[in-house]
């Protein structure tokens, strides 16, 4: 079972699994921010059109499965901001609400938590240092969704220690690649909507001559991994992580996002100048990446996608499917404007 199928990671964790040699992939996902269209039409795949933390959802659940990945989301850090209590109902309560009924599951060989890397990162914009699995836990949060992916770690630790529930965190970084659709899923109240991460954000503006917005003079960093990257760290989780552990999955290079902003630029053809913005007042990780020794050493995990050739992966995906892109982001078009103050 692979919860949030649908979106950027799942739908790509599915494709790859149908690929291999999966007999059978339940989908769950409500598509608050995936696409229909990112589900594959497969006689193995069953797809739920629901939370998982819907009760007759949940409760229908048996103890079919090998595997769970669990990448439902409420996504990301500005739309928690806006919402605290949705991001509560579609991040925290689906994943305690999953581990509750599975607890007593024992067909399960893992159960794959997305875990968060900034809710761990190091609140700076001094100079960062890799972020290790144990890392000390800061109590001042960016945001309700870095919250509620470190109490969602909490929880996998406790239903593992409690009830053996055999659970493995995955812990992501910056994400991008093919199928990450700007402006994916439902309306969440503010432009995060659609522009919601750096990369797709800045390749879909290079690709249309604009601007490319910078806030902090783009002195924040981050730690970028290729989609095909995330989703072999995922299945070498579900394989060889140990039961109750945790794993980054990181390039374990710091890139900054000027230095993002100029490569996309060069790789694009865009010669508007970027347009420098003031930096958020929410975000005090500024700067952050994960560190790689453990899950190279007990995972046999390395990421294998330079950040130059993932973005031309990436550009290349995005021009073939900016049909596509401009339909989700139309959909959000007049509440961007209202929100906008336009």
């Amino acid at each position: 079972m692979v919860t949030g199928g649908a979106g950027f990671v799942g739908g790509n964790l599915v494709q790859w699994l149908l690929e291999g040699d999966v007999a059978a992939v339940h989908v769950v996902d409500n598509l608050l921010s995936g696409e229909r269209t990112n589900v594959p039409d497969d006689h193995r795949v069953l797809f739920t059109e629901d939370s998982i933390a819907a009760d007759h959802v949940v409760q229908d659940l048996r103890d079919d499965y090998d595997f769970v990945c669990h990448l439902s989301t409420y996504h990301g850090n500005q739309s928690s901001i806006h919402d605290p209590l949705a991001d509560h109902e579609h991040n925290q309560l689906t994943t305690l609400k999953l581990f509750d009924w599975m607890k007593s599951f024992r067909r399960i060989r893992k159960v794959v938590y997305a875990g968060a890397g900034c809710a761990v990162a190091d609140k700076t914009f001094d100079q960062a240092h890799a972020t290790l699995e144990d890392s000390p836990i800061s109590l001042h949060m960016d945001s309700p969704y870095s919250i509620s992916k470190i109490v969602g770690e909490f929880y996998a630790v406790y239903y593992h220690a409690r009830h053996g529930l055999p659970t493995v965190r995955a812990r992501f970084q910056n994400i991008y690649g093919p199928g990450e659709i700007l402006g994916a899923g439902q309306w969440r109240g503010t432009p995060a909507t659609v522009w919601r991460n750096v990369v797709p954000t800045f390749v879909y503006k290079a690709l249309k001559g604009e601007a490319l917005p910078i806030e902090a003079e783009g002195t924040a960093s981050r730690d970028f991994i290729y989609v095909d990257d995330i989703v072999r760290g995922l299945l070498l989780c579900a394989s060889d992580g140990a039961p109750g552990d945790v794993y980054n999955l990181a390039s374990g290079t710091e890139t900054s996002i000027l230095q993002l902003a100029t490569m996309i630029n060069e790789l694009t053809g865009n010669v508007t100048p970027v347009q420098f913005m003031p930096r958020r007042d929410w975000d005090r990780s500024g700067k952050r990446f994960g560190s790689t020794a453990k899950a190279r050493q007990e995972l046999g995990f390395e990421s294998r996608v330079p950040l130059r050739d993932g973005l031309t992966r990436t550009i290349a995906w995005t021009r073939e499917q900016m049909p596509r892109i401009e339909s989700c982001i139309d959909r959000h078009s007049a509440q961007m404007s209202v929100a906008s103050g336009r």
